[in-house]
């Protein structure tokens, strides 16, 4: 147990270290926080009703589908997996540990945004804050699943970052936060149901917990679970 949470601990100090990661955990959601939230509710004085959970969204999504990642594809995809055969690590202890420090990474972020938004923009607390952050914390749970997946399965940084936009842009545009889902046309309105983004802004946004909101995210989970089983299981035989 000792050995798990130092693997989880060196994990968090790396990432802290690691610019590309840090960028996208911290200083770019929060740039945009500061920046769109203030535009935001200028131009809507209605946004601040929703304020925290699209800040949020956009914080969570950025961090989970091009930061966290990084640090799979530089273990995966090198030679330093080599490492942890000699020393009899199991190659799972990684991206395990590679969640949870970006799921803490993640949770303290989004602990920012609904700290200041009330201060600096006048944004609405919302009312429920156990169904809040259980939302929040399934959201982000669901998000980190499928970066996990672009961190298994690809083998170059600068794939990463071309197919991590092609996720992160999408998820970003037709999740309601920037705008309501209302006005996309239904094809793009259907699409956007595919990604955890819509389905954590709904969740976060709704009065209490929906079965039909918390299905398509546990869904996501669930079949996300089962591609990174497998592809560890492959890479464990490489």
């Amino acid at each position: 147990m000792s050995a798990f949470l130092y693997g989880i601990t060196l994990q968090w100090k790396l990432d802290i270290r690691n610019k590309g990661v840090l960028l996208t955990y911290y200083i770019v959601p929060l740039v945009f926080f500061a920046f769109m939230g203030g535009i935001f509710t200028s131009i809507n004085p209605v946004a601040r009703d929703t304020l925290i959970q699209s800040m949020t969204v956009f914080g969570v999504t950025m961090g989970a589908i091009l930061g966290a990642p990084t640090p799979l594809v530089e273990l995966y995809g090198s030679e330093i997996k080599k490492a942890y055969k000699v020393g009899g690590i199991p190659l799972w202890a990684a991206s395990i540990n590679n969640f949870i420090s970006a799921f803490i990474h993640l949770f303290i972020m989004s602990l920012v945004i609904f700290f200041i938004s009330p201060l600096a923009f006048g944004a609405k607390t919302p009312i429920n804050l156990i169904h809040y952050f259980l939302s929040l914390t399934i959201f982000i749970m669901a998000s980190l699943m499928v970066g996990t997946i672009l961190g298994l399965y690809i083998k170059s940084l600068s794939k990463l970052t071309m197919i991590s936009q092609f996720i992160f842009l999408p998820s970003i545009m037709l999740s309601g936060i920037m705008f309501p889902v209302s006005m996309l046309p239904k094809v793009l309105e259907d699409i956007g149901k595919v990604f955890p983004a819509t389905w954590g802004f709904k969740l976060m946004t709704s009065r209490g917990f929906s079965v039909k909101l918390l299905i398509p995210l546990v869904t996501i989970m669930f079949i996300s679970i089962c591609i990174n089983v497998y592809k560890l299981s492959k890479i464990r035989l490489e």
